[in-house]
């Protein structure tokens, strides 16, 4: 049968997670203040090191691009998730499920390059402490983001050409919990063993390659830190490098799983549970990583919260 033949699908509906359809007002309630939480979280960081003299270092200045690509990461996603926990139809349109992918993966691929950018700064900043100032600039660390932004929205662009391509006639429920390639490609209504050698030929390029640069910094960073005479300096010299790691292990972790394979689809309760993790719980862990556990972020959120004290009194007076 020729692919003219085949009735077009126009729209494909979300399935989410419909072992829980019971406790949808729980799960939205909850997804909500994860996402509130996120959201607050990241904008507090980013306006706080934005805000702060103190904090305009490469490090930080790194740390804010993070939070400020998280809060574009979870929109991605987290709103159609939410509303489809209301709706009764949890349908969404061809062009927009291919826009959600196109943007959850490129901003995924960002995050990959600019936790990358951020290893390579604390080695240099560990390894090589004497030429650090004059090699991350502000110069420097504005190419590297904007290199990181550039790479990941490119990264994309060939699989979403090659899905938009893709016959669709039926069915078109996506067994996922928002639109995804892997998904996507298992309703295709032909062969799409191109398709899947592609994703993994992309993903294991920018997961793996990026994942493999980090782990040879930390290598040499962990190297550099056990010649350190004294228990003080190592100990300082890791809590600089700890929220990073933390990071890189919860978000590599969970999307090595998902994309490096050459299947469609493992378990669908696998697929959605590793989709949680990294489209949800990681964009929530930065905040409280990155603010709760430094104590030269939580003392920039306290000036300035008594500059906005000290500022509210003498205009009351």
């Amino acid at each position: 049968m020729g692919t003219s033949n085949w009735s077009s699908v126009t729209e494909f509906i979300i399935v989410g997670f419909p072992t829980l359809q019971s406790f949808h007002t729980l799960l939205f309630t909850l997804l909500l203040l994860i996402y509130l939480f996120a959201i607050f979280g990241n904008m507090l960081i980013f306006t706080v090191i934005r805000s702060d003299a103190r904090l305009h270092t490469p490090m930080y200045f790194f740390v804010s691009i993070l939070a400020f690509l998280e809060i574009w990461y979870t929109a991605a996603t987290i709103p159609k998730m939410l509303s489809n926990l209301l709706s009764k139809t949890k349908s969404i349109s061809f062009t927009g499920c291919l826009l959600q992918t196109y943007f959850f993966h490129s901003l995924g691929a960002t995050e990959c390059y600019l936790l990358t950018a951020m290893a390579y700064d604390r080695y240099l900043a560990i390894c090589n402490s004497l030429r650090y100032p004059a090699i991350m600039t502000p110069k420097m660390c504005t190419q590297l983001a904007a290199g990181c932004w550039i790479c990941g929205f490119m990264c994309p662009v060939i699989e979403v050409i090659l899905v938009s391509k893709l016959p669709f006639c039926g069915p078109n429920e996506i067994q996922h919990i928002f639109c995804d390639f892997p998904p996507l490609l298992s309703l295709a209504c032909t062969d799409t063993s191109i398709n899947v050698l592609v994703d993994f030929i992309v993903n294991a390029f920018i997961i793996l390659v990026t994942f493999l640069f980090i782990v040879v910094s930390y290598i040499k960073i962990i190297k550099a830190i056990l010649k350190i005479h004294t228990a003080e300096g190592r100990k300082k010299a890791f809590s600089t490098c700890a929220a990073h790691l933390t990071v890189v292990l919860l978000f590599f972790g969970s999307i090595i799983f998902m994309y490096v394979r050459l299947k469609t689809s493992y378990s669908l309760d696998y697929d959605r549970a590793f989709a949680v993790i990294y489209a949800v719980v990681t964009p929530l862990v930065n905040p409280v990583i990155y603010s709760l556990r430094n104590k030269e972020i939580l003392n920039a959120i306290k000036r300035i919260i008594l500059q906005k004290g000290i500022i509210n009194s003498s205009a009351q007076s």
